[in-house]
């Protein structure tokens, strides 16, 4: 064997054991917003990897979809703890995440304590474009219900009579999402307005119950725009500041300014 071959044995093994390093020491704490139709504003917080070189915290933030419970957002009320709002993270001003509405769904329990036998379950979805250019897909839910004085242990609709439901449910869902912006239809979704009158209008048809939009999807977003974002929060007004009365004295003062060296 060669002289001077085999320098490294008394040395160790190369590169040596790297130190491990606590990953969350290098991350921070970002608080998410929600918009000013909601009650509760501050929804909670998530995590981001430091600003590094070229990869930026606050792009890496962006975009980020938060499932939230409709009872947290409407200040902890237990009946609309069965819908789940979805967020989408679009703007961070300082240690906020403004969010904006990227949809609804049912929780799974809410949807099956729901379906029953002995009834007809009629369902309809629809894709609408809002004034503000959001392309969404609506799903509606509604089950036959039997008449006050029903005899008869079924209540089963017929064929026709459910085609006719779902062509209303259809031209309602229609009409409430293209006549108003996405902030105005989220209004209209936390109180399922949407569900009553498509109960309303069906009831010449055959009787309904539990009508609900049940599912909500974002298909396609205009872009992005800051003044818009501002307006859903509630924030967009500019501190321009307040208009002070000066006192009398201090004007006159002002005008005759004190010749030096004359």
């Amino acid at each position: 064997m060669a002289v001077g071959k085999n320098k490294r044995i008394s040395k160790g093994k190369k590169g040596g054991k790297k130190k491990a390093a606590d990953p969350f020491a290098k991350k921070d704490w970002y608080d998410i917003k929600a918009p000013s139709v909601f009650t509760t504003r501050n929804v909670g917080k998530t995590l981001v990897t430091r600003t590094q070189g070229t990869k930026i915290a606050s792009e890496g933030l962006k975009h980020r979809v938060f499932e939230i419970s409709l009872a947290d957002l409407q200040g902890g009320d237990e009946d609309h703890a069965y819908r789940k709002i979805r967020l989408r993270a679009e703007d961070v001003q300082g240690k906020n995440v403004l969010t904006n509405f990227w949809g609804m769904n049912f929780t799974t329990d809410k949807l099956r304590s729901l379906v029953r036998k002995w009834q007809t379950l009629i369902e309809a979805h629809v894709d609408v474009k809002t004034t503000d250019n959001y392309t969404l897909r609506m799903f509606c839910i509604g089950f036959t219900k039997r008449r006050p004085n029903q005899v008869k242990r079924t209540c089963y609709a017929q064929t026709s009579q459910i085609r006719q439901i779902r062509r209303k449910m259809r031209e309602i869902m229609t009409a409430q999402a293209t006549s108003c912006d996405l902030k105005e239809l989220v209004q209209k979704f936390i109180p399922e307005m949407i569900g009553k009158e498509i109960e309303k209008a069906t009831s010449s048809i055959y009787p309904l119950q539990n009508v609900f939009i049940r599912k909500v999807k974002i298909l396609k977003a205009p872009k992005f725009d800051l003044g818009k974002l501002m307006e859903v929060h509630g924030d967009y007004s500019e501190d321009v500041g307040v208009k002070l009365e000066r006192p009398a004295d201090e004007t006159m003062a002002e005008a005759t300014p004190e010749v030096v060296g004359a």
